[in-house]
């Protein structure tokens, strides 16, 4: 069985996304003093009494309103009450209830699911201000009286939460799902890729350069496998990352690289290649992650025989330091090609954590100083003792030599692809570590 859900909801700017980083334990989703920052669901693990339980964040709730963006973020909240077990309904002290407090609390109602009234920013503790007694009119029960800043009262709130959730049963572990962040510009196609796969408008989807500004989680299970996709913000240039909020959202990329297992870096066809690509790729490859190229787009590319081969050539020479990174065409908007995105996602991942044993890794070794003769420097020549490896995620190996400094980095790199020649590791970066009879290390 899986988690239970809450989904805290409420209109904007009541303190729901410091909640959320309370009860997820961490700084997950952005906290500003401006309406409107949490446009996506944000999802994350937490635990009470004993039980593990997974906790929604959204946007704020503006049931009128003719702005695009608030539309889809109401339709996203709507996603999130009928995914929920238990739905905390955020109010705010100090405004009272409002109009659209009752709305909201009237479209709860019409779900049927469970609703637990929360009152942010009763700051002080002790008795309950009079104005707090308001709050019972709503209809919604007792409303509990929090502070998601200081934590006063939030251990109620989660008992109340508690008796909603559904009997506990087997739940899946999330080891099982392979964490793929879909990383690249703004506006190159990440959020419609993943509503290409998912089926459904998981994500806000707009032609709004910066539209997602929080990494977002979609657990999805095919025949391949179960993949837990994470689609990022875009990661803009430095010099025009002017937002305070979107300084904080290239930040939330770079964290969603860290953790991810794959890392599928998405190219405009159209643009092709840029400065800003090379810098988001580099930032997948120096963290060891297992890389797919995506060359989105590519619906609007005019087409011949050698178009494919001539756009890979582009793409290798553009992002030259991952010549291993496998390269794919699809139109996340038509679909095509899009089922051919788990096959290499599972391959890389298999790639990345795959270990070589240390006497075929020696053979090799042999083999290979045989037909290239290591480096010398004024007579003295660099002597390999022996190879292993020493960890997966990526490959790392060990070499034992007699001098570190000999070993320049581009016998590393004859070594290196003699490697990946045997062995493949397709995929992954390949990290090699040099170290003296001794313990010196470069």
């Amino acid at each position: 069985m899986a988690k239970p859900v809450v989904a805290i909801v409420g209109r904007p700017n009541v303190g729901k996304s410091q909640l959320f980083n309370r009860f997820a334990g961490k700084r997950l989703s952005i906290v500003e003093d401006t309406p409107g920052i949490t446009r996506d669901r944000l999802y994350a693990d937490s635990e009470w009494r004993g039980r593990a339980f997974q906790v929604i964040d959204t946007g704020g709730i503006e049931p009128s309103t003719d702005s695009e963006i608030l539309k889809f973020m109401r339709i996203q909240a709507e996603a999130a009450i009928q995914a929920a077990d238990v739905i905390i309904l955020m109010t705010d002290l100090h405004s009272g209830v409002t109009a659209t407090d009752e709305e909201v609390a009237a479209m709860l109602r019409r779900s049927r699911k469970p609703v637990v009234l929360a009152v942010n920013k009763c700051d002080r503790p002790g008795a309950e201000p009079p104005e707090f007694y308001e709050f019972y009119n709503m209809g919604l029960g007792d409303p509990f009286a929090i502070s998601a800043l200081h934590g006063y009262g939030t251990g109620d709130l989660l008992d109340a939460c508690y008796e909603y959730f559904p009997e506990e049963g087997e739940e899946e572990p999330d080891s099982e799902y392979i964490k793929v962040a879909l990383i690249g510009k703004p506006n190159v196609g990440k959020s419609s890729l993943v509503n290409q796969i998912l089926g459904e408008e998981r994500v806000i989807v707009s032609n709004i350069a910066g539209t997602t500004r929080d990494s977002v989680d979609s657990k999805f299970e095919n025949s391949k496998g179960k993949y837990m996709l994470i689609d990022t913000a875009g990661i803009r240039k430095r010099s025009r990352v002017d937002e305070r909020v979107e300084k904080f959202s290239v930040m939330r990329s770079l964290m969603a690289v860290e953790r991810a297992d794959v890392c599928v870096i998405m190219i405009d066809a159209v643009e092709g290649v840029t400065e800003q690509d090379t810098k988001i790729a580099g930032e997948a490859h120096n963290a060891g992650k297992a890389c797919i190229i995506v060359v989105n787009k590519w619906d609007l590319i005019e087409k011949d025989g050698k178009t494919m081969d001539q756009y890979t050539e582009r793409v290798r020479i553009g992002l030259s330091y991952m010549p291993y990174a496998p390269v794919l065409f699809l139109s996340a908007k038509t679909g095509a090609r899009v089922h051919k995105l788990f096959d290499c996602i599972n391959d890389v991942y298999e790639q990345n954590g795959r270990r070589i044993p240390t006497g075929q890794l020696n053979t090799l070794l042999a083999e290979a100083t045989a037909r290239v003769q290591p480096p010398t420097d004024k007579g003295r020549r660099l002597k390999i003792y022996y190879m292993t490896q020493s960890g997966v995620r990526p490959p790392t190996f060990v070499c034992f030599c007699n001098d570190a400094q000999l070993f320049h980095f581009s016998y590393q790199r004859y070594l290196e692809n003699q490697i990946r020649d045997v062995y493949g590791l397709k995929g992954t970066p390949i990290r090699m570590i040099v170290r003296e009879r001794g313990g010196k290390e470069e």
